[in-house]
Formats: structure tokens, sequence, C-alpha cells
């Protein structure tokens, strides 16, 4: 494990927020802290899991397809190994994490979780469900928005070596392919309390490394597939910040309460009605039907900020280092070093 230096990281920085939280905190970290080690207790080498008879044939497929990608990721792309994906579990569950965001019903700011490692982020994630799920009723209980939602993946970071989680192989082909290379980008570079820079270089380096790999590796089934895939995800994508937009400007006039909560729903409304015409668009296509069954919210909108708004602006500083990419993550490094404000003329070159 790359293993003991990271899993000391994990205790320590657990320890820390021990002595500093309340009851609730103490409770939060330690089921963070178990649940990760829980993952890595069970986690088997890739290796292992491919030689072994009893293991799915389809289990097999897409954890060597993962394998495969993890080493262009390294090799072609210039990616830091930093010993993830070596390993596999099976999770036993739909989701290794549900995550619980939360905001005013009045705002669509989400409310904020600040910890040692990863800074600030808009949500908490919970490894069972039904704690989440127990959050969720508390927060609701205080009067706000919220929403929960199951995680397929994520990083720690290079502090542990994640492994290949069976929620990840759940998805299509090219969803594994760059989920594998999107998750490998962040401990690459990081910079706390930044999300929209952090998953703005993960997604650029997502999107650079699936042009490429479609370029070596590419079948005309997959390209198609991805290329319908991502016109779907930006539709999604444009519709929910459309609405999100709109709450942002009601939230901002002084109205009287009832007033807001009735246009509130109004547009909430206007939202469901404009997916069933994105749907009917797309031939019937359902698979975002389960985002619209947990409910839309300022909790839900809240968490589809516009996480991919400097991607453009990645992906040129890319161009502009001849498409080397330990060149381009060196230079984004820089930028990283400035002040919030200059993040983004600094990654135009400004």
């Amino acid at each position: 494990m790359r293993g003991a230096r990271g899993l000391a990281l994990l205790v320590g920085a657990v320890g820390l927020g021990l002595l500093l939280a309340g009851c609730s905190e103490v409770r939060y970290l330690a089921q963070a802290a178990g649940g990760q080690l829980d993952l890595l207790r069970r986690a088997r080498p890739v290796a292992e899991v491919l030689a072994d008879p009893t293991t799915d044939a389809g289990v097999r497929r897409k954890l060597q397809l993962a394998s495969d990608v993890r080493a262009f990721a390294l090799h072609d792309l210039g990616l830091p190994d930093h010993g993830s994906f070596q390993k596999y579990v099976d999770v036993g569950r739909p989701a290794v994490v549900w995550n619980v965001f939360s905001a005013a019903p009045d705002s669509i700011q989400l409310q904020t979780s600040c910890f040692p490692i990863a800074g600030c982020v808009g949500y908490r994630g919970y490894f069972h469900e039904a704690d989440a799920r127990a959050y969720a009723d508390q927060r609701r209980a205080a009067g706000d928005d919220v929403s929960v939602g199951g995680v397929s993946a994520y990083s720690t970071l290079g502090y542990l070596n994640d492994p290949v989680l069976s929620t990840m192989l759940a998805a299509s082909d090219a969803t594994v392919i760059r989920t594998v290379i999107h998750e490998l980008a962040h401990p690459a570079l990081y910079v706390k309390d930044d999300t929209v820079f952090n998953e703005s270089f993960a997604t650029a380096v997502e999107e650079a490394g699936m042009r490429r790999w479609l370029a070596a590796h590419g079948t005309p089934g997959l390209r198609e597939a991805d290329r319908l895939a991502q016109h779907r995800a930006g539709g999604f994508e444009a519709l929910l910040l459309q609405t999100r937009g709109e709450l942002e400007a009601l939230y901002a006039r002084s109205l009287p309460a009832p007033e807001v909560q009735t246009r509130k729903a109004a547009i909430l409304a206007d939202l469901n009605t404009r997916y069933v015409a994105l749907k009917d668009s797309w031939g019937g296509y359902s698979g975002y039907d389960g985002w619209f069954a947990r409910g839309a919210n300022n909790a839900s909108l809240g968490a589809v900020a516009a996480y991919a708004t400097l991607v453009p602006e990645f992906l040129a500083l890319l161009d502009r280092h001849g498409g080397n990419i330990p060149a381009f993550v060196e230079a984004a490094r820089a930028c990283a070093a400035q002040s919030a404000a200059q993040r983004a003329s600094c990654l135009r070159g400004e």
C-alpha cells in the first residue's frame, strides 16, 4: 500500500477531525474512515481477479478494459502513477458513496463542509445509504432543500491506492474509459476549495485522453456511443444550468417569501416540462429519469454548478504545450499557485 503512508495520513486526518469536532462530526468522520478502510481491506489485485475462473465474464471484460486504460493513461498520456486502480473490490451495493447536498429554501448556494485534506466541498458523503438518508432528514427538518445521490467513483487524490470499484464497471465502455482517466487526473493537480478549477482540469484531461484513446483503440461503435452520450449529457447540463440561472435571478429579487416559493414552484414545473421535450428529441432515452425522480430543488440544482467552465481554457493550454500532458500539468500547477481570482487569466496566458 502506498500504503502505510496513505493510511497514516487518513487516520491522522480523522484523528485531527475528532479532536476538533463535536459528536455529530465525530460520527461522520468515523464512518468516512471506516468505509474507506473497508474498501481497502476487501480489495484484491486485478491480476488475481482476472485469473479467477469464478469471476463473471462481464466483470472480467470491463476490468481488463479499466486496466488497459490505466496503462494508457500512465504511459501514453504521461499521468503520474499514484498506485491507484491496481486492485478491484466488489462494493456489493449500487453506489460506493451517497452524497447529500443541502441548500436554503431561497438560495441556490450549497452548504459546505470543510475537511483537513480535501478542503471545503458542497456535500457530505456517506458509505451507507441509511446514514445519508438520516442526515438528509435532519437537513429537511431544519428547513433546507435536500438531494441525495449515489456515486460510482471518487479519488482520494493519491493519498491511498484507490481500487477499481464494481460500481464503476456498471457503466458503458465509454464511461469506464472516461472515468478512469478523469480519476487518475485528480491526484496530478488538486487545489483546495476550488472545485471549478479541479473538475475543469480533470475533465479537460479526460476529454483529451478520450480523443487519444479513440484514435488509437476506438471502434466505430465506441466512437458513436461516446458521441451520443456526450451529446445527451450536454443537453441535460444546459437544461439544468438554465433553470439554476432562473432560480438565482429569482432569489436576487426582493420579493415576499410566499411569492418566491410560488415562482420557484413554477420554474421547477417548467423544468420538468422541458425535460419531457428534451427526452422526445432523444427518441425517448430515459437515462436521466432517475435524477428527476429524486425531485429538482435548490440542492440538486446547486450541485449542477458549471464545473466544466474552464475546460476550454485548459484544453487551449494543453494545445500551447503541443499536447504534452506532463508539461501541461506543470503549467496548470503554476496557475493553481496564483490567487483564485487570477487562475483563469493565467490559464489563458494573460
